[in-house]
């Protein structure tokens, strides 16, 4: 290990504490108030342009893809409150929630099943859109249902798209790029489930696995990407597109929670928990929801003790310029959607100063959770999305960022969402696995 790393260690107990295997919970002290939060990664008029760029290609969508008809081909999940969850928490393990607690069911979202589709396929969209835009086959006044004709599939068929993925962006790239007719490889890490990997080939996906790590697959899919003139990278590490798609949440979580009769304000304040593999996804919404609701909103990211990325990259201020195996953290761990060893330089700059702090949770309390949960409410979520429940393990130190934050008396009129980010794609005898692995009791 060197200097620089044991100095890190020396200076940040946490760090530390993460580097020796433990649970952490970390505030973030370079959170400022919504005044003083700098230059704005994207702007709310490129939020907005996201959103009517979803819009317009949501009658094709709804035509292509049966499942998002009843929406009118919105790709949305459900915001659902979760009591018997909450009670569970507060009595088997101590959370201590008060308030009411809801679940973002993304682990539903139609299309591919998890947060990515709302990124991943956002991203697929605009590319599509360039290319006929600069073709001369589309404009925007005309109905997108176009798109689902031979001609625009022939037309799609000359280019490529490529990415490189642990499973769920995979996933939402994949089918969405196979659906339009583009040629589609998505570069694959060890970390990936063997069912994921089956499903994109039944789809017409070229999947590529590699023995080594995510960020090892997503370097060789770009440099792949680069030597083809007609190929299309999805970078997860460093794109805009991605982002803008996942910010969009923040304004349809705004509409769901008004449906509800639920307010947002300093004296009803907004949890959201949201699980971090390399910063796209949880960074996105975030920052859509700060972009609301101001410093009324505190945003958490939840990662597992052995892929704890952003992590060692927020608390140093290193962002990508140091990974988990620099601190002598594995990077390997069941939730493959957060197997992830260096975060986003990206995500991490532009999240650094609205973030409220970062938790983390082992594994195996990660399918205890899960089987909770299922017990509870009857949904399932795979183990990753478990992650989302990671702070209410750490009753005590959420209570010190509740009174430091002067919101001790108002705890009763909180909002918490925990941000369920994958699931419902699982094929039933892999849900079974899962349900019974590690079946024995784990409590704090």
């Amino acid at each position: 290990m060197d200097t620089r790393i044991e100095a890190y260690m020396k200076q940040i107990p946490v760090l530390a504490e993460a580097a020796a295997g433990k649970e952490v919970f970390w505030v973030n002290g370079r959170e400022c108030p919504e005044s003083r939060q700098g230059e704005k990664a994207v702007s709310k008029e490129q939020i907005q342009d996201a959103a009517r760029r979803l819009e317009r290609f949501a009658p094709y969508l709804a035509e292509v893809f049966p499942e998002t008809a009843a929406c009118n081909g919105i790709i949305e999940s459900e915001l659902r409150e979760i009591k018997a969850m909450r009670q569970e928490l507060n009595q088997e393990w101590g959370a201590g929630i008060a308030g009411r607690l809801f679940l973002k069911m993304d682990s539903h979202l139609p299309i591919s099943g998890s947060v990515k589709a709302r990124g991943g396929i956002y991203e697929v969209l605009k590319h599509a859109e360039e290319l006929a835009f600069k073709a001369g086959l589309l404009t925007e006044q005309e109905d997108y249902r176009k798109l689902n004709t031979s001609e625009m599939r022939e037309f799609f068929g000359r280019y490529k798209v490529q990415v490189g993925s642990t499973g769920n962006l995979g996933l939402s790239i994949g089918i969405m790029s196979a659906k339009l007719g583009f040629q589609v490889t998505v570069h694959m890490s060890a970390d990936a489930k063997q069912w994921k990997k089956d499903l994109l080939r039944s789809k017409g996906v070229t999947v590529i696995e590699y023995e080594s790590d995510y960020c090892a697959a997503v370097e060789e899919g770009r440099k792949s990407s680069d030597r083809d003139p007609m190929s299309y990278f999805v970078d997860d590490e460093n794109s805009v597109n991605l982002f803008l798609g996942y910010a969009v949440a923040g304004e349809r979580l705004k509409r769901q929670l008004e449906e509800q009769g639920i307010q947002v304000d300093r004296r009803h304040p907004l949890f959201v928990y949201l699980p971090c593999g390399i910063g796209g996804a949880p960074g996105g919404v975030a920052y859509g929801l700060k972009e609301i609701y101001g410093d009324c909103v505190h945003c958490f990211f939840m990662e597992p003790t052995q892929a704890c990325c952003m992590l060692v990259g927020m608390a140093t201020g290193e962002h990508d310029k140091v990974s988990v195996r620099d601190f002598g953290i594995s990077g390997k761990t069941d939730a493959d959607g957060l197997a992830v060893g260096r975060p986003s330089a990206f995500v991490g700059k532009v999240i650094e100063k609205r973030l409220a702090g970062i938790c983390t949770i082992e594994d195996r309390k990660l399918y205890e959770l899960m089987r909770a949960l299922l017990k509870t409410e009857d949904i399932f979520i795979e183990p990753s999305a478990c992650a989302s429940f990671a702070a209410f393990l750490h009753a005590d130190e959420m209570d010190g960022y509740i009174r430091q934050k002067n919101l001790s008396d108002c705890m009763g009129q909180a909002v918490h969402i925990a941000w369920a980010t994958g699931g419902s794609m699982v094929p039933p005898e892999t849900a079974a696995e899962y349900l019974n692995i590690g079946t024995q009791s784990v409590r704090l």
